[in-house]
């Protein structure tokens, strides 16, 4: 496996591929998605499938949403957060289906979230907006983000209330990927890590990169991200062996 090498090798799809699903993070928007995975996907001649969480049942609608995709064909799994151990695990029972993951900022790994940083901020959140509704929050929480990050935020804050508070308590509570299922999964896997963000820490990408089978790890900074969220999909997608990617 690649971590990081100066110029890492392309992963080998399993299959070629039809269509990308783009599931972002807890709290996210498909908004966000398609900024971060269109203009590769543009690039490629791949249809981009962005999917909106539903925050009454965000992991159950991200699961429908890539079963439906790949009742088509095959597709490139690829997700942000949580949206990419989502991703991971259903391309893990559903190989067939899936010719390679993107999994950008994975925030944990395995089941016990007591020191989770992406977990606690979640619940901390959840609780902030049940006890002060949701525009005290959204002002706090611009006051102490990156302008790019909050005015994302904020967008996607308002359209997902009043459900809000559910879908950050179901993120919280939600079980990441155990290290036996990593060292187990059958596809080619590109992780991205954020090297200076403290809620999705560097470490956990690189323990991801270097349990999977075959994997490669790539970084970058949120300052990269926040002026160009396209740079999650365009060094994801360039990843994979072009000519073997797509339909």
């Amino acid at each position: 496996m690649a971590l990081n090498s100066p110029d890492p090798p392309r992963l080998k799809p399993s299959r070629r591929v039809r269509a990308v699903v783009a599931l972002p993070g807890t709290g996210s928007d498909a908004h966000f998605a398609r900024r971060a995975f269109g203009p590769a996907c543009a690039d490629l001649g791949l249809e981009l499938v962005a999917v909106e969480p539903d925050p009454r049942g965000i992991v159950a609608g991200y699961r429908a949403a890539l079963a439906e995709a790949a009742a088509r064909g095959p597709v490139l799994a690829v997700g942000i957060s949580l949206g990419a151990a989502v991703a991971l695990e259903w391309a893990n029972t559903h190989p067939e289906a899936v010719g390679g993951v993107v999994a950008a900022l994975p925030a944990w790994t395995g089941a016990d979230t007591a020191d989770c940083p992406a977990a606690l901020s979640a619940s901390f959140t959840a609780g902030q907006l049940r006890a002060d509704g949701l525009e005290p929050v959204i002002e706090r929480m611009r006051a102490s983000s990156p302008p790019w990050l909050a005015d994302a935020l904020t967008r996607s804050w308002r359209a997902q209330w009043p459900d809000l508070p559910a879908g950050l308590e179901e993120a919280a509570n939600y079980r990441w990927p155990e290290p036996d299922l990593l060292a187990t999964v059958p596809l080619p896997v590109a992780v991205i890590a954020a090297t200076d963000d403290p809620i999705h820490p560097a470490a956990v990408a690189e323990r991801w990169a270097a349990t999977i089978p075959d994997a490669a790890l790539y970084r970058i900074g949120l300052d990269e991200l926040g002026s160009d969220p396209a740079i999650i999909g365009r060094i994801g997608l360039a990843a994979f062996d072009p000519d073997r990617t797509r339909d």
